[in-house]
Order: structure tokens, then sequence, then C-alpha cells
């Protein structure tokens, strides 16, 4: 028997016994596979239950391409005129703009990486939405360009001056969802936009900085609070601050529950 997937009617064509079609993997109503799946197996299988030109799209696709959030849920750009399939955990988007041609990755067809950014720049809360297009551009899923002439495409649709926004301020070089939603918080109170990643005489790298004002801006994480990382910190912090640096620093706390003081903290410090 070949090693893929096969349909309930496509076995039975082929003289498998319903016994030996019982010892198969189930995937999905009417859909085997002859071995143990893996989670590229279970999509694909999915999309042999959906109609053709239904592709993948938002946080599933945006999985697979290498940025985005991730969702239990299966997300699907569904064209219009074709009726949407109601299959347990999957989410259907009905299509307002069509994809000319989709991209096929690991056998599955998905919206392209602009359009697939976009679409959840548009959809997703400012504060989700940045750290997506930063990431859709740190792994190079697709060009600052594209999603401009993407955001063209989307035009007079729902939140696309949000999307047009985030795009122009998408930055590859931010490296983690803090940095870039700390990022927008500054922007959004009308702060200059920070540099992300700057090096100070290529021997230590600051998270966002103001280089002509020589302010710097730390997200503290949880590994700041390893011993050790903390007593490599104060080294760092020393040694910035001996260079004329005023640093700032923030955690999870300040940025979710006093974005305000952390603006006035900035502020005052680049004043």
């Amino acid at each position: 028997m070949r090693d893929e997937l096969w349909r309930y009617a496509e076995l039975r064509q082929t003289g498998v016994g319903r016994e030996r079609i019982r010892r198969l993997t189930r995937l999905h109503r009417g859909i085997y596979l002859h071995r143990q799946p893996d989670e590229l197996d279970i999509l694909r299988g999915l999309f042999l239950r959906l109609p053709e030109g239904v592709l993948l799209t938002m946080q599933s696709a945006a999985q697979l391409y290498g940025f985005g959030e991730p969702s239990a849920a299966v997300h699907v750009h569904v064209p219009r005129g074709i009726n949407r399939p109601q299959i347990d955990n999957v989410v259907t988007h009905e299509a307002v703009l069509p994809v000319a041609v989709p991209m096929w990755i690991a056998g599955i067809p998905c919206v392209p990486p602009a359009r697939c950014a976009v679409d959840l720049a548009r959809g997703l809360p400012r504060l989700r939405a940045l750290p997506v297009l930063d990431a859709a551009l740190r792994c190079a899923a697709c060009t600052q360009a594209e999603l401009i002439a993407e955001v063209h495409r989307h035009a007079g649709l729902r939140r696309v001056r949000q999307a047009r926004e985030l795009v122009l301020l998408a930055d590859p070089r931010a490296e983690c969802v803090q940095e870039s939603q700390l990022r927008l918080v500054l922007v959004d109170a009308g702060l200059p936009v920070p540099e992300p990643q700057v090096w100070v005489d290529d021997r230590y790298r600051i998270d966002l900085a103001y280089r002509n004002r020589r302010v710097g801006i730390e997200y503290d994480g949880r590994s700041h609070l390893d011993g050790v990382r903390l007593a490599t910190d104060r080294v760092r912090m020393n040694w910035l601050d001996s260079r004329g640096w005023t640093m700032r620093y923030f955690t999870a706390r300040d940025l979710y529950d006093r974005p305000g003081q952390l603006v006035a903290i900035v502020r005052a410090a680049l004043t």
C-alpha cells in the first residue's frame, strides 16, 4: 500500500477490505494514512475534505511561513461562491479579495505570505499585529515592498488604515514580540520611532535606542531574573553608563499594566 493519504472510497476501489481499513490511521472523516501522522499530514488530510479553492490562511498559514501566533484552530480562506465547510476546529474566512496564485507549502495550498501578514494586520489588535509584521520581515517570508503593495490591494476594506500604518512601521530587526510592542507603545504615544537592536561600539546591543540622544530602552523578560544573567547585565549597564548612555528598563508589568507610566519615563529621558 502506498505511504500517503487515502480517501475511504479510494481504498475500497483498490480492493482494501473494511477490516484492513480499520487498522489504518484515521486522520479525518473518510481520510486515512498508512502510518502515524505528523501535523502536516493532518493538515493535508483536512484539505482532502475541503472544497477546491479553499486555502490555508491567517495564523495557520503564518505558522507554516515562520511567523505569527500559534492557533489551536485551523484558519481557511474560502472564496466567494463556495459554501463554507462546517468542520470542527476549522475557522472559515470568506474572501473579499481573490487570491490569484496560491502558495504551496508541504503540499498545502496557502494564501501568499504578504497577503497572510496583511490580513492579520487588519484582523488583530494593534499590539498583536505589529509583532506579526516584524516577524514576517525577520524570517524573510516577504519584503516590506510586498507588504505595501498588498496593503494597496486592500484599499477600502475594514481596518486597512491600521494595516497601512503598521506596515510602514514594521522592522525586521525586532527580535521578540515584546520589543515590537514596546516600540509601538512609544510611537502611539507620539514619541519618535526608536531604532531596534542598536550596537554600541560593536560590544553591546540595545533593544531599542535613540542614537542621537544616547537613550536606550530594554525589555527585561524572565531570563533576566537569572543570577548569572543579572550580574552580566550589571556589567553591561555600567559600561553603557560610562559612555554617556541613559538606560531605561521595563518588564511585562510595565508594558501591559502601566504603559502610560512607561511612556512618561522614556519621554523624560529624551527631554
